[in-house]
């Protein structure tokens, strides 16, 4: 029986056999109607050979089974093919938003500690200045190492103190009125010319406080911080 363009092999071969049979029949009905000798038992074997040989020949609805059937195993590794492709765009998908998650995640991590590091040296600078602003030394005629460096103690943040002593220790000994013969540079950080202490005070020549007072100020405005001026400092022999 035929379906659409499907025929099946047994359909084909119960076609052959049919038409085989029919025209034994026949033939047979003439045979006796003429007065043939035939066995109807040759006659039936005739049929059967006829209708298997028919049934081996690949004919044009045989090749459509045949093509059908490919059909459907394309068809089928087909689907299985785009399962496998879902499968693994699913699982890309899933391990790229896993590391993209890990990165945002890291990333404002990393936002929330220079924040924080923004903010404390924020604090430490408004506690420096601060300091500065509000330090007040009874005026001396003449002070000693020991009384300038306790000055500068309350004036230079603990953890940058050693930094800016070095510097002092190599540009004056800590001598506010230091003078350099051959160029002029003044005071405590051989200021050059002297007059740049004016920025910190009028009384830069006698109060060793506010010569530190335009040092510090110098050093964070132009490296960052003292040890950072006395690092150029050591690597330059100038700062």
């Amino acid at each position: 029986m035929l379906e659409g363009n499907r025929v099946s092999r047994i359909s084909v071969r119960g076609f052959a056999v049919a038409s085989a049979t029919a025209v034994t029949a026949v033939g047979s009905v003439v045979g006796v109607a003429s007065g043939s000798t035939a066995q109807p038992n040759d006659a039936a074997e005739a049929t059967a050979a006829d209708a298997t040989l028919l049934a081996d020949i690949p004919a044009g609805q045989q090749a459509q089974v045949q093509t059908a059937s490919l059909a459907q195993q394309a068809d089928a590794q087909a689907i299985a093919a785009d399962t496998s492709a879902k499968k693994d765009a699913e699982e890309a998908a899933r391990k790229a938003a896993a590391q993209s998650a890990i990165a945002k995640k890291a990333a404002a991590e990393k936002a929330e500690q220079e924040a924080k590091d923004r903010a404390k040296a924020k604090a430490e600078a408004a506690s420096r200045s601060a300091s500065r602003d509000s330090s007040s030394f009874p005026v001396q005629g003449s002070y000693s190492v020991a009384q300038i460096q306790a000055m500068a103690r309350q004036m230079v943040a603990g953890d940058q103190f050693q930094c800016f002593s070095n510097i002092v220790d190599h540009e004056s000994s800590w001598n506010y009125q230091a003078v350099n013969a051959g160029s002029g540079a003044f005071g405590l950080f051989q200021a050059l010319p002297a007059g740049k202490y004016a920025s910190a005070g009028a009384d830069w020549r006698t109060n060793p406080a506010t010569q530190i007072k335009w040092g510090l100020n110098y050093m964070d405005s132009r490296y960052g911080s003292p040890c950072q001026a006395w690092s150029f400092w050591a690597a330059n022999h100038w700062y």
